[in-house]
């Protein structure tokens, strides 16, 4: 509809829309973001109905809810163009202004205010009609409208739009509509009806907008400095202050100089870098130019909102006591010993050297073992602010760098927003998950943290949104992440990696003892008079009823027991709760692991392997076979890698068939089958060679393989065993199956320095060189096996005096 409706044609009842700020005149075509329950109800009713809507103003701009009291009696009938859904649950709706009515009568709604109105005639056919004073008023308006357009900044195609009017009606409500007049102003050009007392009261408000125009064109040309004047700065605000006065004065306060005040204000207030700040002032000027309501305002205060708001020159200081906070790093976490030595080795050097740059570590590890929870620690250890910022499964770049400011959702990165969340410019920043980022269309997060994890370049970090530089160089960076591999190779450049291996019998014992009972004790309400555990208990805890790197499934269990406990108490039993290993059986059930590993007996094609995941270490018990056929066949879904390594075994056990004895022609007419357990389980690399080169000759000797040994080791074709990585894993691991030898690549003694001196007492590690050697510790036959174990049975039971003389003597025999 491109003209209003006549009277006679006009519905009975329209819904209201009610405006806060301003006037909506006809011929306008305005876009509105409505979020008040009413007004989105009346938009609704209107698109299922005709599309006509009545804009009226409120009589009081700050009235959240009004009633019908409180909506000027005349508005404009409008049609609603478009209406879009917004995220935050506002609607952007677009509608066109087609004529004035008033409101006869109000009628209730439950969800919005409809009304009774009547088109007001004053525009219709025949009150244009051609006068020579409608026609002087018009030459006028448009000569005034062309000497103001420099001055009030309007925009240009008013005055090609006043050129092409002719009727003064339409041209009133068009240069009014443009004028920014204040509320009650343009409510009152609204409501005059006669075509040329409409025009003539617009002429008397561009006669006067003219005058004040002018006036400040002097004052920003020619007014007089203050004597002090220093800067430019100051000039301007000189001359602001003395168009506040000559507003005030005139009784013309823009209501919105308040909120552009408020701006500056907090800009000096902020601290900004040069560049900043006259970034900011510029789109403080457009602002000011701007409709208040249009979508691009919306922009730009957001803008200025994070601009004011982010720490710019706030820092915390740093706590550099070492003793405090070597204190703090053992209250909060047991052992990570290279962890905290790293740490206080940087706060000493920043207590050397103020300007010291931040390191970016990496703390690498399985899930569990206090990645996330030791980020924490350091930031209470410095005395700066913390802040988590996750990555897992970001794939869009601009969650880093930020939205370009060109839609009206557009927000700094992850990184500017965990800065204003902190509120300081140092705070520790925990970039957590950095190996489960992603990349697609929308660019790759990863390459995009390239600057900001660089030392040389983040000092002038520079988000997409501020489009400004940021200092990060002070930040304290600190990213987690369970495995090395998927983060792309620059990347991992940036930052030094802190491996954090998973935690021996002992050390888990100690955690569950200091950290995880006390805390879930005190999180179920109880307190340690009323609750405790045995130190058996304990141990059966980490041992039967976990199997993990870290200590976050132990203390599931941990707060299992105490749920359980809670009950009891909540339903009147308040004896004290000891936990020992019969109540283990009875609140968790039968222990779901086994530590005796090694109770099985020898056999030909079994062999225990070793292997490092994403969770720490694991035993894999590698089981082998001859059938018809030619060939290997690997099974258990194995990577690449991985198949490799057995075709590269089994070239090596053929040749050395001759040396080992075996028909070469017999045993190329047999199919060998390698499977590995846990087939639903993705596995991967070169660590396995060793094993399965074991196992083959296991098979092509009848020589079964050591139960209570573990072997880890890449092989070539020659038998040369090559080093592996994860030696600390897979002897934890190995440890936790209840297995005590370990064969590794001699190459790989140097990481027995990582393992703890309690853990190497109760390990043995047999290195190596080829496969030979390892052939000759691993490979026993069954008898000789049995008499191995029944001997080692008889001299500690000899030594205890508990065997049986039965019992040592078929020991002897054997």
């Amino acid at each position: 509809m491109d003209c209003m409706p006549p009277a006679d044609r006009l519905p009975e009842e329209l819904p209201v829309l009610a405006l806060r700020e301003f006037v909506a005149f006809p011929y306008m075509v305005l876009p509105l973001f409505v979020a008040r329950a009413r007004s989105i109800a009346a938009i609704e009713e209107a698109m299922n109905g005709d599309r006509l809507v009545l804009l009226v103003a409120q009589r009081n701009p700050e009235t959240v809810d009004p009633d019908p009291d409180d909506l000027h009696r005349v508005g404009t009938v409008a049609m609603v163009m478009r209406s879009m859904p917004m995220p935050d649950g506002r609607l952007k709706v677009l509608v066109q202004g087609l004529g004035k009515a008033r409101i006869d009568s109000v009628i209730e709604h439950r969800e919005s205010t409809w009304v009774r109105a009547s088109a007001i005639d004053g525009d219709a056919d025949g009150a244009d009609d051609w006068t020579v004073e409608g026609e002087a008023l018009t030459r006028t308006v448009r000569t005034r409208v062309e000497e103001l357009l420099p001055l009030k900044n309007l925009p240009p195609e008013v005055l090609t739009i006043t050129t092409n009017v002719q009727k003064p009606g339409r041209l009133a409500d068009l240069v009014a509509s443009n004028l920014r007049l204040r509320l009650e102003e343009a409510q009152e050009v609204l409501e005059i009806a006669d075509p040329i007392a409409r025009l003539r009261k617009v002429d008397t408000l561009l006669k006067r907008e003219l005058q004040v125009s002018s006036r400040q064109a002097d004052y920003q040309t020619g007014a007089e400095a203050p004597p002090d004047e220093s800067s430019r700065d100051d000039r301007e605000d000189f001359l602001r202050e003395q168009l506040r006065a000559i507003q005030n004065e005139l009784g013309e306060v823009d209501p919105r100089a308040d909120e552009f005040y408020e701006y500056r204000l907090k800009v000096e207030e902020a601290l900004l870098p040069d560049e900043t700040r006259e970034e900011t002032m510029r789109q403080l000027r457009r602002l000011e130019r701007m409709h208040p309501d249009g979508p691009e305002a919306q922009v730009v205060r957001n803008y200025l909102d994070w601009v004011v708001e982010l720490p710019w020159d706030r820092c915390s200081p740093d706590q550099l006591d070492l003793d405090r906070a070597r204190e703090i790093l053992d209250a909060d976490h047991a052992h990570l010993s290279i962890v905290k030595d790293r740490i206080l080795e940087f706060l000493g050097v920043r207590k050397l050297r103020d300007d010291s740059r931040g390191p970016i570590l990496c703390f690498a590890g399985p899930p569990g073992v206090g990645k996330t929870s030791l980020g924490r620690s350091i930031a209470r250890a410095m005395g700066r602010e913390f802040v988590r910022v996750s990555l897992g499964g970001v794939r869009d770049e601009a969650e880093i760098r930020g939205h370009r400011r060109t839609y009206v959702g557009a927000l700094p990165g992850r990184i500017i927003q965990g800065l204003k969340e902190a509120g300081t410019s140092n705070p520790v920043m925990m970039l957590d998950e950095l190996d489960k980022l992603g990349n697609d269309f929308r660019g790759d997060p990863s390459a995009a943290l390239l600057e900001v994890l660089d030392p040389e370049q983040n000092k002038d970090f520079r988000d997409h949104f501020l489009n400004t530089p940021f200092d990060l160089s002070k930040v304290l960076f600190i990213a987690t992440a369970n495995m090395l591999e998927p983060i792309p190779a620059p990347l991992r450049d940036r930052m030094e990696v802190i491996r954090l291996s998973g935690y021996t019998p002992e050390e888990k014992s100690e955690i569950t003892t200091q950290f995880l009972i006390p805390r879930q004790i005190r999180e179920h309400g109880m307190t340690s008079e009323q609750v405790s555990f045995s130190k058996t208990a304990i141990t059966s805890l980490c041992s039967n009823y976990t199997h993990e790197a870290g200590v976050r499934n132990l203390e599931r269990q941990v707060a299992a027991i105490c749920r359980k406990v809670a009950r009891k108490r909540a339903e009147g039993d308040e004896s004290k709760a000891v936990i020992n290993n019969k109540s283990l059986d009875k609140l968790l059930g039968p222990p779901p692991f086994k530590s005796d590993y090694a109770a099985e007996e020898p056999d030909v094609g079994l062999v225990n392997g070793l292997a490092w995941t994403e969770a720490g270490g694991e035993v894999l018990s590698l089981e082998a076979n001859l059938s018809r056929g030619r060939g290997l066949v690997l099974t258990g879904q194995l990577g690449d890698v991985m198949k490799e390594s057995g075709q590269t075994a089994l070239s090596f056990v053929r040749s050395i068939l001759a040396e080992i004895g075996v028909d070469e022609r017999e045993f190329g007419r047999q199919q060998v089958h390698v499977h590995v357990p846990a087939g639903a389980t993705p596995k991967d690399g070169p660590s396995a060679g060793v094993a399965i080169a074991t196992a083959i000759a296991s098979l092509a000797t009848g020589t079964a393989v050591r139960s209570d040994i573990a072997m880890t080791g890449e092989v070539t074709l020659r038998g040369r065993v090559l080093p592996v990585g994860g030696v600390r894993e897979k002897a934890l691991a190995a440890l936790r199956s209840g297995i005590t030898t370990i064969v590794i690549p001699e190459s790989n003694v140097a990481d027995l320095r990582e393992i703890p001196k309690e853990l190497k007492k109760r390990l043995e590690f047999v290195p190596v060189k080829n496969m030979r050697e390892v052939l000759e510790q691993v490979l026993v036959s069954p008898l000789e096996w049995r008499a191995k174990q029944r001997l080692s049975l008889a001299v500690g039971a000899s030594i205890g005096g508990g065997l049986p003389a039965q019992a040592r003597a078929d020991a002897t025999r054997d």
